[in-house]
């Protein structure tokens, strides 16, 4: 087999947030095929990094009241912490805020101004002028100018699927502070992506792309491909344009360069010539593994930028799904929207490895993760057939035979059949099938499990006349099993090493064919244990748990919701009836949360209605509440609230209301918003 360059990354996880279940089918994905990769001897590295720049980023470390390098540096330290823990075997994890990514993208874009394929114009962008800063498209909400849905982002609408320029919006108001922005001319720097244009059409379709990928993109073809903002104004983290004072690289252009920066890192470190890999007549294989969701950028903008810049293109942009938990979009009231530390609290990071590979193909699919199906392949593949033929044979092994397999091999066409399937399975992890890879060998594992069956060593080892079957039965079994676990060892690379230890080998691709004769063995200890719907479920209950504010110990008497002990009879007589009596566990169902009254508006049309965006310190709710006799909006604007978090959406006439403020009072003018003390901050829970 001739040996192959292989480069291999993954998208950049954002540095503003933990790593979830719904990022890991990527990374394991990726994982799975650089495994395979080297298993079969090929030169192959596996890079990534923290995508560590943008307005989020530095926002966030604002209010967490850290400079953005100490931030990102943190969730550096919690990226690859998880990462390692799922078994990730990154050769190298480095960082977009690095000196490599800074130096590539000054040369890259000087390259691309020299050959002119920058231009500059003046533009026209909503800015806060509370903040003193441009407003990106999702840092602007307001209402859709196509349909008139209210609280929609400034570069869609999540209603009718417009998409618009956040300068188009109705009513629109800043994320960031809540005022209203004004429009604001400045220079900005454009990469000219239509020069590429027949650069593009040609290598899209040119076998790099999934079809999927290749028609999508067409879309944009006929639509006119358009110049790109490459530039963002200060304040603004990132790397500041050469010869451009307060214009900084927009986030992403230097997060894919981010690839070329990582692997520069690994190449100082280890001596890897890096020309070898990105050098225009390169012989090397680099591949993307990406989500749907950023085809366009790794599609269209990153090829051009290569081109223009006089470095090769990918080989192949392999893009994937996204996660679904259960049949529907992760939820964190569910407790399905799931952090990767929470599920390694709980669960073996090889039960999602292997469920994940199960389900994989090569099309841009979703993948959805149903927690009941997902118990029951683990332990139905994996515990009941992989691991269950090793452990009925291994204990005669060394109980009768001094832990030595026998000299012969009792069934040679059944183990030739085995061997035999190993190139159709390399096969469909080299084209990323691995769902179709998973399904052959626990094909074959049925087959082992049959030939034991039938053959009941248990049986044959109370019969002293027996003794030579026994040996050769279960032998034959552990040579079963061994060449199962050379074919599952990118998959399962912990499980792998453990078999091993137990075999005394290693699990190469060189060596599956070989068969173990007069070999000895180790004591066979469990594999791995079944998924336990405890432990499950304890998972997704710490999911939820993940909403509370970061301090729920402080929820004492302080942020407790105080009402007068008194009520004169003259008062009692404005109240309504008491509503039918309720239990307890009722009661017990209502999440009270402290948030802050981000903005407040007038609805038209509605007498009674204000319409309020509430910040819960961990997302932002829109709700209508009947209060507009009591309050003046402009008098609610930063106070903090009382709100029912976990009330179902529920669909009005003005827009969807997402939970429900709490108030009292008999109505009119006396209507009054319950208000935490002093202390209390969004999201905390009121008890």
């Amino acid at each position: 087999m001739t040996q192959r360059k292989i480069l291999i990354t993954s998208a950049l996880p954002y540095a503003n947030g933990p790593i979830h279940l719904g990022h890991l089918l990527e990374y394991i994905q990726t994982d799975i095929w650089s495994r395979f990769q080297k298993a079969r001897g090929h030169q192959c590295y596996y890079v990534c990094a923290d995508d560590a720049h943008g307005t989020p980023i530095m926002l966030k470390a604002q209010q967490l009241g850290l400079t953005p390098e100490q931030m990102i540096a943190q969730t550096s330290v919690e990226h690859q912490a998880d990462f390692k823990d799922f078994l990730i075997g990154f050769d190298n994890y480095h960082s977009t805020h690095s000196d490599e990514n800074r130096a590539f993208a000054s040369e890259i874009y000087q390259k691309l101004d020299d050959g002119g394929y920058i231009k500059r114009k003046t533009i026209s962008q909503l800015f806060d002028p509370e903040k003193q800063m441009f407003l990106p498209d999702r840092f602007v909400k307001g209402d859709c100018p196509k349909c008139g849905a209210v609280d929609q982002n400034g570069d869609s609408c999540d209603a009718c699927g417009a998409t618009y320029s956040p300068t188009e919006l109705k009513n629109p108001r800043s994320v960031v502070s809540g005022a209203t922005p004004v429009l604001k001319d400045s220079e900005h720097y454009f990469f000219d992506l239509p020069a590429f244009e027949q650069m593009l059409q040609d290598w899209t379709r040119g076998g790099s792309l999934q079809s999927e990928m290749a028609n999508k993109l067409q879309e944009w073809f006929k639509e006119g491909l358009q110049q790109w903002d490459i530039s963002r104004d200060a304040p603004y983290f990132g790397f500041e344009i050469p010869g451009a004072p307060g214009k900084f690289f927009y986030v992403w252009l230097d997060a894919p360069i981010g690839y070329l920066a990582s692997f520069k890192n690994l190449c100082d470190k280890t001596g890897i010539n890096f020309d070898d890999f990105w050098k225009l007549d390169s012989d090397a294989e680099v591949y993307h593994f990406i989500g749907k969701d950023i085809i366009y950028f790794h599609s269209l903008f990153w090829p051009a930028m290569l081109d223009g810049a006089g470095y090769r293109k990918p080989s192949s942009v392999f893009a994937h799904g996204f996660v679904t938990v259960n049949g529907a979009k992760m939820s964190k009231s569910r407790g399905t929207f799931i952090k990767a530390r929470t599920y390694l609290d709980n669960l073996n990071p090889e039960y999602l490895r292997y469920y994940f590979a199960s389900k994989l193909t090569s099309g841009i699919v979703d993948l959805d993760l149903n927690l009941d199906d997902f118990s029951q392949k683990v332990n139905a593949d994996l515990v009941g057939k992989v691991v269950n033929i090793a452990s009925r044979c291994a204990s005669f092994i060394s109980k009768k035979f001094d832990s030595a397999l026998s000299a012969d091999i009792a069934e040679p066409e059944l183990l030739a059949d085995f061997v035999a399937q190993g190139e159709s399975i390399a096969a469909a992890f080299e084209q990323r099938e691995y769902a179709r890879a998973i399904r052959d060998i626990m094909a074959l594992a049925d087959k082992a499990n049959q030939y034991i069956d039938a053959k009941a060593p248990w049986v044959l080892a109370k019969d002293e006349s027996k003794q030579l079957e026994t040996h050769q039965v279960c032998s034959m079994g552990i040579n079963l099993f061994r060449v199962l676990m050379h074919y599952l060892k990118p998959v399962l690379p912990a499980m792998a090493a453990e078999v091993e230890a137990f075999l005394n080998i290693e699990l190469r691709w060189d060596n599956y064919q070989t068969a173990l004769r007069s070999h000895k063995i180790n004591t066979f200890k469990p594999l791995m244990q079944r998924v336990d719907p405890v432990k499950v479920q304890a998972m997704v209950d710490a999911s939820k748990e993940n909403l509370q504010a970061a301090e729920p110990a402080k929820t004492t008497s302080k942020t407790a919701v105080k009402a007068d002990a008194a009520v004169t009879t003259a008062d009692a007589a404005a109240f309504e009836p008491l509503a039918p009596m309720i239990q307890f566990d009722d009661f017990a169902k209502l999440d009270l949360r402290v948030a802050r009254i981000v903005s407040a508006e007038h609805v038209e049309g509605a007498d009674k209605l204000v319409k309020l965006q509430l910040d819960l310190g961990f997302e932002s709710r829109q709700v209508f509440a009947g209060i507009k006799s009591a309050y003046d909006p402009a008098d609610l604007v930063g106070r903090l609230t009382v709100m029912v978090a976990n009330l179902a959406p529920r669909k009005m006439r003005f827009g969807m209301s997402e939970g429900m403020v709490m108030a009292a009072g008999p109505g009119g003018s006396d209507i009054f918003l319950l208000t935490p003390d002093d202390g209390a901050t969004p999201g905390m829970q009121v008890k």
